[in-house]
């Protein structure tokens, strides 16, 4: 069986790139096959475009939760798609998505959870910021019917500098978040990332 994984991206995805870089250079075994979109200008789809990788946006107009998840559903198991990654994916997934993916969906969160969940991008660096916090860091998660609810599977920390600010913690935390997918990704084909109730163990 291939090690087939989708994105669903929003924004520019930019740790997709990570990603296709380690697959390029045989340093991850995986095949990134399918982007999606719930933005039709998302730099997702053209990153996707860049490198042959089939995309689709698909248009949330008019359609429930669920209508809008069962569509995506049916480009994964047309793809055979084994891990799903959020990748600054903005949308809830609806109940019948989670249950029917349950830790199969890994989203990528910019704090070190419960910490600021909820937020996202600038959002969270600002309310870092704010809060006058000595650490952030990047979460990787199973997604569940909550925000940023979902049991923690990685969790990497980054130092917050006196002269940071948003854009600069960003980039910090970006590269603790690509550290986390790439190190997360082969282990779950390996079957090593094993989920009981709340909890993550690695084997």
């Amino acid at each position: 069986m291939e090690n087939n994984i989708a994105v669903l991206a929003s924004t520019k995805a930019t740790d997709m790139q990570a990603i296709i870089d380690a697959i390029q250079a045989g340093r991850l075994n995986a095949n990134l096959k399918l982007v999606i979109s719930n933005k039709k200008d998302s730099f997702s789809l053209e990153r996707a475009r860049k490198y042959d990788i089939k995309s689709a946006f698909i248009d949330p107009k008019d359609k429930s939760k669920e209508e809008y998840d069962r569509l995506i559903s049916d480009m994964l198991e047309e793809n055979n798609i084994r891990l799903i990654l959020l990748i600054g994916y903005m949308k809830l997934m609806s109940s019948w998505f989670v249950s029917k993916y349950k830790n199969k969906v890994m989203n990528i969160h910019p704090s070190l959870l419960p910490a600021f969940a909820g937020d996202m991008d600038l959002n969270v660096h600002r309310a870092v910021l704010e809060r006058g916090c000595k650490l952030t860091g990047a979460s990787l998660i199973f997604i569940n019917e909550g925000p940023d609810t979902g049991p923690i599977i990685m969790q990497k920390a980054v130092e917050v500098n006196e002269d940071d600010g948003e854009e600069s913690l960003k980039i910090k935390v970006q590269e603790a978040e690509q550290e986390l997918l790439l190190e997360a990704i082969p282990l779950y084909f390996a079957g090593k990332i094993v989920v009981t109730g709340k909890k993550v163990n690695i084997k």
